[in-house]
């Protein structure tokens, strides 16, 4: 059931603990270009965002717990389908998503209301369908408050997740609990609520931040800190934070012992326009986050990220795949060293790299 741990949960305790790995990426940004490509490669029937995934598949599929961010809501099964401004956007990428090795997805944006709460519903039931885990929007009140959980190396994982806004459609009133909103507050209650109901490790997605902007805005820096210095008797409240929405990369930063990623920058998107109607190609750069997380050296005691890594990933709107730039790179195209080393100066430009940052492969 939606919010219920998998059964494989239930029985983590009982396992000797082990490192495990968790990936994750940035928007999925499903634009009419996008629409289109998924068409196609589906010869004409349908539509198959398995292809423009495929090049990072690799390393999604490896990692033990792999998330990502799906900034749109799903439209009704025979469409009509819908980019920008408005999205809906074909239900289908959901099973690309748990094709390419995705565990659990943020549904929390501002897009999460362009279709409503019947938006929201048919999101979440093709992720089900799908068996792909999601965070930060719900079809019932009991949903909203119940943590997804997952499992990962003997430890439970929770994932939580929260937007900033939702371009002014105003959450209903009867159903203020269908998208969670940032509050430091609520974010912090859930977290000790998650502990609560047996995570070990709390991961929260948050979309936020200044669009195009590289640096990180006051109002990430501020609530990165809070959320980063908030423990209950002594334990972090949050282990991981995942930003998403500036559909630029952002940098990465230990705050205490504890790993804000400001922005992992756009997974699958168009050709991005900036504010000054200019095709800006930081749109389509982003990183692929990688934390391994060993187990407690003493009982009750929190789970270290041991290895702290980012992937420079870049979407190729000619050929409209996602591409992993190590690989590309090794492969022989020289021409997008300069496109790697932007992302990379990026990722460490908040001193990551003394903190243990490192460029993975």
């Amino acid at each position: 059931a939606p919010g219920t741990p998998p059964t494989s949960a239930a029985g983590a305790a009982g396992r000797a603990p082990r490192p495990f790995t968790l990936a994750a990426t940035g928007d999925v940004l499903p634009h009419d270009s996008i629409i289109r490509q998924a068409h196609a490669d589906a010869g004409g029937d349908g539509y198959d965002f398995r292809p423009m995934l495929a090049g990072v598949k690799p390393v999604i599929s490896a990692a033990d717990l792999a998330i990502c961010h799906m900034e749109t809501v799903y439209g009704p099964d025979g469409g009509p389908f819908t980019g920008y401004p408005s999205f809906a956007s074909p239900p289908q990428i959901a099973a690309a998503l748990a094709d390419t090795g995705y565990d659990s997805c943020s549904t929390a944006s501002n897009h999460t209301l362009d279709a409503g709460t019947e938006g929201i519903r048919r999101t979440l039931d093709h992720l089900d369908a799908a068996g792909v885990r999601h965070a930060g929007s719900a079809r019932t009140a009991e949903e909203a408050v119940t943590p997804a959980l997952l499992e990962a190396g003997g430890a439970r994982v929770a994932h939580l997740a929260y937007t900033y806004g939702t371009n002014g459609i105003p959450v209903p009133a009867h159903r203020p609990w269908s998208v969670n909103l940032i509050d430091e507050s609520r974010i912090l209650s859930d977290a000790r609520a998650a502990r609560e109901a047996g995570a070990d490790v709390v991961v929260v997605s948050v979309h936020w931040g200044t669009e195009w902007q590289t640096a990180p805005d006051g109002s990430q820096l501020r609530l990165g800190r809070a959320l980063a210095a908030s423990a209950t008797d002594g334990r972090p409240d949050v282990d991981l934070v995942l930003g998403t929405h500036a559909h630029v990369p952002q940098a990465y930063e230990k705050v205490g012992g504890t790993w804000i990623v400001y922005g992992m920058g756009d997974q699958i998107a168009g050709r991005m326009v900036n504010h000054s109607g200019a095709y800006d190609p930081r749109g389509n750069e982003g990183t692929i986050s990688r934390f391994a997380f060993s187990p407690p050296t003493a009982p009750g005691g929190r789970w270290e990220v041991t290895r702290a890594e980012f992937l420079p990933q870049w979407f190729d709107t000619a050929r409209n795949r996602v591409v992993d730039l190590n690989a590309a790179i090794a492969s022989g195209d020289t021409s997008l060293v300069p496109v790697r080393d932007r992302i990379t100066a990026t990722a460490l430009g908040r001193g990551a790299a003394a903190a243990g940052l490192t460029l993975g492969r």
